[in-house]
């Protein structure tokens, strides 16, 4: 009962990692696809103003989930970072290399670092999720078997369902962050942004339900075990992220773009929780279940207490951290013009000062 509970609370850890850091990460993809230096700069300039100020919490997520499954689930942590060291070390030097670059690009004033720590920025959020998604796909296929380094370095992480792991992962995280930075758009009076945002994020939403639909031929010849749990425990699940991604669809084509983040993070959120239905009670696919790794039930009662803890600490900062940079206006100024949202360019009605 107990290891059951820890298994949920890392499962919403790494839910809130997916809507939260996830976005940071396709925020980053669309820097990339912003355009050149002037071109792209209001993007970027409204890019750098809604992650600023969030996305180094947002590795807390990450963070919590690691420590819960060494803490509770140790030969699960054994087993997964022993086999698939290759692509968690490539993730971890993505995060490095990412923070610096986004830090360094804020306080360069030449052209051309600015355009070297921007790409570095950018392309380490692209590469990041997919290493992620391709730890996923690892372990979803089977290919992460008990014991120390005992799976194939390789393999284990380039195979079919990885590669699609992989990609699912970009797509959400591109798709979550176009959503968010619709309302954030219209939040800094910049409707002009808010409609290019818009755009992206149907694009990618459809892009995601394509792979999706794509990958049902891969999981059935790759990973019958996770096709098939999708397919009865978890199709419920499946058919709720289907439906709501279909809604956010809806609700952006109709400029509801409150709405449609609820409906966006819902589809993403209900494919995490399907893969998990569809896994339980493995932990490590075939046959490895969650009470047979489980920790002693006094080490999971103090993992449970001490999260219990941390989480009266860590809530109430994080809800405050959002909201305060989601307020209307809050920022008192345009992020990309410098003019109070809504208005004229800071300085004059042309903008020259």
């Amino acid at each position: 009962m107990l290891a059951d509970v820890m298994l949920a609370l890392m499962w919403v850890g790494l839910t809130c990692y997916a809507l939260f850091g996830g976005a940071d990460f396709g925020a980053g993809l669309w820097d990339l696809l912003a355009g050149r230096s002037r071109q792209g700069l209001p993007q970027r300039r409204l890019i750098e103003h809604s992650i600023g100020p969030v996305w180094e919490a947002n590795h807390v997520w990450l963070i919590f989930v690691l420590v819960l499954l060494w803490a509770s689930f140790s030969p699960v942590f054994a087993a997964v970072l022993s086999t698939l060291y290759v692509p968690l070390t490539l993730t971890a030097l993505g995060i490095i290399a990412r923070g610096a670059a986004f830090a360094f690009r804020k306080a360069s004033t030449e052209l051309w670092q600015q355009r070297l720590f921007g790409g570095c920025f950018a392309l380490s959020s692209v590469v990041t999720p997919f290493f992620l998604g391709t730890v996923a796909g690892g372990i979803a296929s089977g290919r992460v078997p008990p014991g120390l380094a005992r799976g194939d370095t390789v393999t284990s992480w380039l195979n079919p369902t990885s590669a699609l792991g992989g990609v699912l992962a970009v797509l959400a995280c591109a798709h979550l962050a176009a959503v968010y930075l619709c309302a954030d758009a219209v939040r800094a009076g910049e409707p002009g942004l808010a409609r290019g945002f818009e755009r992206r994020a149907m694009l990618s939403g459809l892009l995601s339900g394509l792979v999706a639909l794509a990958g049902i031929a891969v999981l059935h010849a790759d990973a019958p075990q996770l096709f098939h749990g999708l397919t009865h425990r978890g199709l419920g699940l499946v058919i709720v992220s289907a439906v709501a991604g279909l809604a956010g669809l809806g609700l952006l084509a109709t400029r509801r773009h409150l709405l449609a983040r609820v409906a966006s993070a819902l589809a993403v959120a209900a494919v995490l929780w399907a893969w998990g239905a569809a896994q339980y009670p493995d932990l490590l696919v075939p046959g490895t279940t969650v009470a047979e790794t489980a920790s002693h039930e006094s080490v999971l009662t103090a993992c449970l207490i001490a999260t219990g803890v941390g989480a009266v600490f860590l809530l109430p900062s994080l809800w405050m951290l959002y909201t305060t940079f989601q307020r209307p206006g809050g920022a008192g100024a345009s992020p990309v013009t410098g003019a109070p949202a809504g208005g004229t360019p800071a300085g004059g009605r042309d903008g020259t000062g």
